[in-house]
């Protein structure tokens, strides 16, 4: 393994010419250069919705099963609306980690067991961080227990016409028997937008602030078409890259989902151009509401009752009691252990990818499950900013991935809830693959953090971005 300091050269590879910044937490390396033929994949699917009319502009696969990944948590966020307009809670109420919550598995916001943060900064840490140890806090402050809070998730789904979606957890980490279709997250995208129009908006965020560090969206698709606002990407190892995608713009609404891209930016790729392509075929004319309200009716009373009754919102809530024990990381990700999804043709319209990436393991593939490559073709609002510290550089993407696993475990004290993600970059026909720990706010955090770990005789330095 090569570990290499860091120059002017490099950083402005971070900053701007880096072929391609990937998130660790990911769990797949995009190869760099130009996007090669399109390829079939088999999770593959994608529908296009005139939110306006209800009338389909594209489908494909958009009625087979699928593994939402991260997309889960739109329906988190409308639980979450949901609660706050019946009153229920309200933006500051806090939101309490127990010591199972705590512990899901990256990506992750980071707050201790016993620790809390409002509601507020949970809706934006799902939105743009996509936390996993938020969602699993919020279930259980809404519903008690996770599993019960799925259960409400998923009885919420049918109330919604979402009749092909089934939810086992609140965040999307790999679960056999979570499932949904192109059609039901679109259907979900709507619902958000016209049940919650004040709070929609939420969608639109990002970045935000949350103690000394800036959190940024994974969503690289603000700025790239007129006219979007929101809403979520998602990824595992057993879904590929799913986003769903709002937009607005001259009068005409869309809604368009993507499942099962080889990476992010084939994916987004693959976005734009179905936007650009239906989005003018949309119609100006709006004929109200598509989705069911979301009022509730006699036969649809199984969300409140599963709901646990808090106190008012502006009383102050008890000490939290965890609700179960803690669970290691890895232990999560080996019960979720994923299904291989069905092998169905695509067609010739399917996700353009580059050349295959490099595999990686798939205990590391799981474990860091999270939205996406973060792709380098993006606006200044939305660059990375701050401090990170380098663990490794090598040529072996597997020794890449391993060194921020192996350094996460040993060191998780001192990286508190620093980014991992690997930067792939190329040296005299070579390609590399940088390990770093981001968002620290200043070089001295860095330099702090850094020297931390080489108490621990971990090799590092820090690297501004």
């Amino acid at each position: 393994m090569i570990v290499r300091k860091a120059s002017a050269s490099f950083l402005s590879l971070f900053t701007g010419h880096a072929r391609l910044i990937i998130a660790l937490l990911a769990a797949a390396v995009v190869i760099a250069g130009t996007a090669g033929q399109a390829t079939a994949d088999s999770r593959y699917a994608a529908y296009v919705l005139d939110a306006n009319t209800g009338k389909v502009l594209f489908a494909r696969n958009a009625d087979a099963r699928r593994y939402p990944a991260s997309l889960t948590k739109m329906m988190t966020i409308y639980l979450i609306f949901e609660a706050i307009e019946a009153g229920r809670i309200s933006a500051k109420t806090p939101v309490p980690f127990s010591k199972n919550a705590a512990g899901e598995p990256p990506t992750k916001l980071g707050v201790k067991p016993g620790g809390s943060i409002t509601i507020d900064t949970a809706i934006r840490a799902l939105v743009t961080r996509s936390a996993n140890d938020v969602s699993t806090a919020v279930a259980e402050l809404l519903g008690g227990s996770e599993a019960n809070f799925a259960r409400m998730m998923t009885a919420k789904a049918k109330q919604l016409g979402m009749s092909s979606t089934q939810f086992r957890n609140a965040h999307g980490l790999p679960n056999g028997q979570q499932y949904t279709t192109a059609r039901d997250m679109a259907i979900l995208g709507v619902a958000l937008r016209e049940h919650f129009p004040r709070r929609y908006d939420y969608f639109s965020t990002r970045s935000f602030a949350y103690g000394k560090q800036r959190i940024s969206t994974h969503n690289r698709m603000f700025g790239r078409i007129k006219g979007v606002d929101g809403i979520k990407t998602g990824y595992t190892r057993a879904s590929g890259f799913n986003l769903v995608t709002s937009v607005q713009s001259d009068g005409r609404s869309v809604v368009a989902v993507v499942m099962g891209g080889k990476s992010a930016r084939s994916r987004d790729d693959h976005m734009a151009a179905l936007l650009r392509e239906h989005l003018p075929r949309a119609s100006r004319k709006d004929n109200g509401p598509l989705v069911a309200s979301r009022t509730l009716t006699p036969g649809t009373t199984a969300v409140a009752a599963a709901a646990v009754s808090l106190p008012r919102k502006n009383i102050p809530m008890p000490a939290f009691r965890p609700t179960g024990e803690g669970v290691e990381a890895a232990a999560t990700v080996a019960a979720y252990a994923p299904t291989p999804a069905p092998n169905i043709p695509v067609p010739s319209a399917a996700v353009p990818v580059p050349s295959a990436p490099v595999p990686v393991p798939a205990a590391l593939d799981d474990r860091f499950s999270d939205d996406g490559a973060i792709d380098p073709m993006q606006t200044a609002s939305t660059r990375p900013t701050g401090w990170a510290v380098q663990i490794a550089s090598s040529p072996s993407q597997n020794e890449a991935f391993a060194a921020l696993v192996r350094t996460g475990k040993e060191a998780s004290g001192v990286l508190g809830s620093a980014n991992a993600f690997i930067e792939e970059f190329e040296n005299k026909g070579t390609l590399y693959y940088r390990a770093r720990f981001g968002g620290f706010a200043s070089k001295t955090q860095a330099w702090n953090a850094c020297n931390a770990l080489k108490k621990r005789k971990i090799d590092c330095f820090a690297a501004q971005l």
